[in-house]
């Protein structure tokens, strides 16, 4: 028997909030940074780009799309690569402004009207 246990999953955490833990992390971030603002929301957007091609990559890996490699991924892949990429836009996004929470909202608002106009969820 071996004594490496492989710990569980963290639970989900009962009052996680997407903007808290954006900003907690950003802070994080912030504090570990080597480069300055404008190197750091650069090197952002690179990294934004590098999540984009991974989540891709697992696209391709779970349809075996590459005969050399076969199937790579998992839809469970995917989903995380997409959650990734999600995090980091608005990690890029907090960098540029502190009122990430405020321009996303609006901008939602925005695209939601211009998609959905003004019909509620009931008239769907």
């Amino acid at each position: 028997m071996s004594d490496q246990h492989t710990p569980d999953p963290p639970a989900p955490h009962p009052t996680l909030d997407l903007w808290t833990s954006i900003d907690e992390l950003w802070a994080w971030l912030d504090g570990h940074r080597a480069q300055d603002e404008g190197q750091a929301l650069l090197l952002g957007m690179l990294k934004l780009s590098e999540e984009v091609g991974e989540a891709a990559q697992a696209v391709i890996g779970v349809t075996g799309q590459n005969p050399r490699k076969g199937t790579t991924h998992t839809w469970d892949d995917v989903e995380a690569e997409l959650c990734d990429v999600v995090i980091t836009a608005l990690m890029a996004l907090r960098t540029l402004t502190p009122d990430a929470r405020e321009v996303f909202t609006r901008h939602l608002a925005r695209v939601r009207t211009r998609s959905l106009g003004t019909r509620g969820p009931a008239q769907r």
